[in-house]
Parts: C-alpha cells; sequence; structure tokens
C-alpha cells in the first residue's frame, strides 16, 4: 500500500516566516526517481517562488523532501492548488516503484508525452509593455511560451505569435479558449484588435530550426565557456557585484563510506537550486541527502551527499574536476545576456541552457520582458529558439530594441545599463 494521493505532497503555511501570508512549506513523500528534485525545481521556479531552504533525503527507493518558499517579489498571485497538482504530476506513484528503482538513464524516464502545442495569434496597436502584458497573462494562466514570433508593421501595429502548451491540460476545451482570449480582451483593452487561438500547424516547426542570422560574435559572446576569461565578454559582472565570483564548489570522500559530499558556497540568486540540480541531473548524478541552508548575508551554502548511477563515489579526479567546473559556471552564468549592433538596430540576446530532457527554464521572457518595460524600452520584434553548440542545447530570446525610447541604444553606458538590469531581474538581484 502506498500513502493516500493527497498525502504525497502538502503544502502548508509556513510558521517561522515573520507573519508572511505567502510563505508555505512543501512537503513531498514518493518513490524516487533519478532528477525528481530538477523537475520539482523547476515547477517551483515556474511559478515564481523562491526556495529559502530545504532537505531531501532518499535511501534510493522513496524520497522525502521539504522546501520553505516564498513569492519573488515581482511574481504574480500564486495559485497554490495547481502548483500542488502540477508538483504531484512529476512525482512517482508508489505502485511505480519498482520501475523506478531500476531505472539506468534520467534522459530516457524524464522525457513525457509532448503536450499539444497551440497559436496564440494576436494583432494589437502597438504600445509600451505591449508584450510583458501579454506574457503575465499567459503565465497567470499557467501557459507555457514555447515559442514567440513578434512583428511591428509600419503602422504602429503589432502580429504577435505564441506557440503556447497548457499545464493544466485544457487548452483543447472551448471553456479554457475563451477564458484565455477574454483574459487578454480585458486586460489590452482597445490595443486588442483581434485574438485567435488554434491548434498549431507547420509554421510551429518552421521555428524550431534555431534564431535567425544569429551572427558568429553574437554565439561567441552567449556561448563563451572559460570561467577565466569571462571577463573579457559582456557576461562580466558589474562593479557592484564582483564579490560574486567568490562562491566555491568542493568534494569531499572522507566523510561518508558510500558517498561523495559536495559543497557549495554562492551568492543566492533566483533558481538557484534548479540550477544545482539540473546539472546534477544531466551529469547522471544521484542525490542521497541534500541541504540548503537559509540566506547568511546573501550566500548560499549547500551541502548535498552525492553516487554515481552505479551507486558508487566520484573517486576519479577528472570526474571531480569536470563536476565542480560544470557546477561553478552555471552558479556565475546561469543565464546570458548580451547586446548586438546591427548596423542601425540594437539587439538584445539572452541563453540559457536546456536540459537534456529538452526543457527550457521557466520564466526567462516574463523576466526579460518585466525588466524592458521598467526601462520604459519597446520591444520592435522577438522571437525564441534553440541553438545547439558542441557540447549542449541553448534555448536563445532575440528582442530587437524600438529605437524610440529614452535611451540612446547605440551608446555603449546604455546598453550596460539595459544588460545589468536584464540580468538582475533574471538573477532576482
Amino acid at each position: 500500500m502506498g500513502l493516500p494521493n493527497d498525502d504525497v505532497v502538502i503544502i502548508e503555511k509556513s510558521n517561522k516566516a515573520g507573519g508572511d501570508d505567502e510563505a508555505r512549506v512543501i512537503t513531498v513523500n514518493c518513490p524516487d526517481k533519478t532528477g525528481l528534485g530538477c523537475d520539482l525545481c523547476r515547477i517551483i521556479l515556474d511559478f515564481g517562488l523562491s526556495i529559502t531552504k530545504g532537505d531531501v533525503s532518499t535511501d534510493g527507493k522513496w524520497c522525502y523532501v521539504v522546501f520553505w518558499v516564498m513569492p519573488y517579489w515581482n511574481s504574480i498571485n500564486v495559485r497554490w492548488n495547481s502548483l500542488k497538482d502540477r508538483l504531484m504530476s512529476v512525482c512517482p506513484s508508489s505502485s511505480s516503484i519498482s520501475f523506478y528503482f531500476n531505472q539506468q538513464s534520467s534522459s530516457s524516464s524524464s522525457r513525457s508525452s509532448p503536450s499539444r502545442v497551440y497559436l496564440l495569434k494576436l494583432f494589437c496597436v502597438d504600445r509600451k509593455g505591449l508584450l510583458y502584458d501579454v506574457t503575465k497573462v499567459l503565465t497567470e494562466l499557467e501557459l507555457t511560451i514555447q515559442r514567440v514570433k513578434v512583428m511591428t508593421t509600419p503602422d504602429d501595429k503589432v502580429m504577435d505569435l505564441f506557440f503556447i502548451t497548457d499545464n493544466m491540460d485544457l487548452l483543447h476545451t472551448r471553456r479554457r479558449q475563451d477564458e484565455t482570449c477574454g483574459r487578454l480582451n480585458i486586460v489590452l483593452g482597445d490595443s486588442c484588435i483581434s485574438c485567435e487561438l488554434q491548434l498549431a500547424g507547420p509554421e510551429y516547426q518552421s521555428l524550431e530550426h534555431g534564431v535567425s542570422c544569429l551572427a558568429p560574435a553574437v554565439a561567441e559572446e552567449l556561448f563563451y565557456c572559460e570561467l577565466l576569461d569571462m571577463e573579457n565578454h559582456s557576461q562580466t559582472l558589474s562593479p557592484d557585484l564582483v564579490n560574486l565570483r567568490n562562491g566555491s564548489v568542493s568534494i569531499d570522500n572522507s566523510l561518508s563510506p558510500a558517498h561523495t559530499l559536495l559543497q557549495i558556497h554562492c551568492v543566492d540568486q533566483k533558481g538557484l537550486l534548479y540550477d544545482i540540480m539540473r546539472t546534477l541531473k544531466d551529469c547522471n548524478i544521484q542525490i542521497a541527502y541534500g541541504r540548503f541552508s537559509p540566506t547568511a548575508k546573501g550566500y548560499r551554502d549547500i551541502d548535498l551527499f552525492i553516487q554515481q548511477t552505479d551507486g558508487k563515489k566520484i573517486v576519479d579526479l577528472e570526474k571531480q574536476g569536470a563536476l565542480c567546473s560544470c557546477m561553478k559556471m552555471e552558479m556565475l552564468h546561469p543565464l546570458r545576456v548580451t547586446i548586438s549592433n546591427r548596423g542601425p538596430d540594437t539587439e538584445l540576446y539572452v541563453a540559457n541552457p536546456v536540459e537534456l530532457s529538452g526543457k527550457g527554464r521557466p520564466r526567462v521572457f516574463y523576466d526579460v520582458t518585466f525588466a524592458l518595460k521598467c526601462l520604459g524600452i519597446c520591444i520592435f520584434s522577438a522571437e525564441i529558439g534553440r541553438h545547439s553548440t558542441s557540447d549542449r542545447q541553448w534555448e536563445v530570446y532575440r528582442f530587437l530594441l524600438d529605437e524610440s525610447c529614452q535611451f540612446h541604444l547605440a551608446n555603449s553606458r546604455a546598453q550596460t545599463q539595459i544588460i545589468d538590469k536584464v540580468r538582475r531581474t533574471l538573477m532576482g538581484w
């Protein structure tokens, strides 16, 4: 017999959050599977929540996870019942325990049947913050943006093509479609000329081949991976954040006969635990026990007792070095931001690594459009695509910025300010 369904995921108000009504404790008690921690952290990040501390424990068959969470400052209202349903959807059932215990590969088990992709076609009068307002509505409705194509016409009209999937898997119903278009019409008001929603056709496939016109210089800026030379690229942190490079990653095999202790000390940032779990999942590393400590002077300490998929410690020095280097890169630069000038045009690029399961990072488009709206910058066009390098796949967001704003976009100081604002919003600083 297993636990009743309602007891697999429990979400309760926290008693230790200084009276904050939005603070919660999430408890997950279910059969284990490789990459479960990553899946849980991804969903929590998708709901705009920060994991303030956490404990993870598993014997390889059953796991027990406790996360203390709070909404980020720019988050929308959290739908806690929907969060519980989403978390339960990635938890194995107790009847599946032998399957998950015997699994050998995280990449095969983490792939679920793909959700149906729908095309949301909006024709609007252009205005500042339009793209963010649409994105906010879609996020509130738990609709995930897979691809975007935004085009502005010479008469200040905008055609927005959003290729979306429904986390509630209800978009095939007329009621859900009417709810989506109705909410958009209310928020956009007179700006909205038409709103159409239908199953995506061949046009979606044409956008999966990557972001158009990704120049070699832009690709080098976004995907450069040598930590020592990062200072020569736009990924360099602004002066008041230079101390963030002081994070450390170390490995200790002396404290446990069966597990390797991975110790991480780094600055706190949005999605930190997701980035750590994602990296371990993609490296086929299993967590037996982990503790995510509260923030101390802006830094986090994470202790993880880990094993390889064969159940052995990581004793090979080369493997240890590769894991520590990879982890430190994900701590410092989980997202890449750069600006490129193409003649008179100014383009903003944001990139993040894609999980081996094919999933991109949540809320990137939401955060970037929010940052640009705060700066008073209009978006002339936008698109989301994938780009493959020699060792991984990336999700790339491209924004052509409108010159009719308070910024002189060709000015290097203005560009630095834009990059800094976008990066801080993405990282939760």
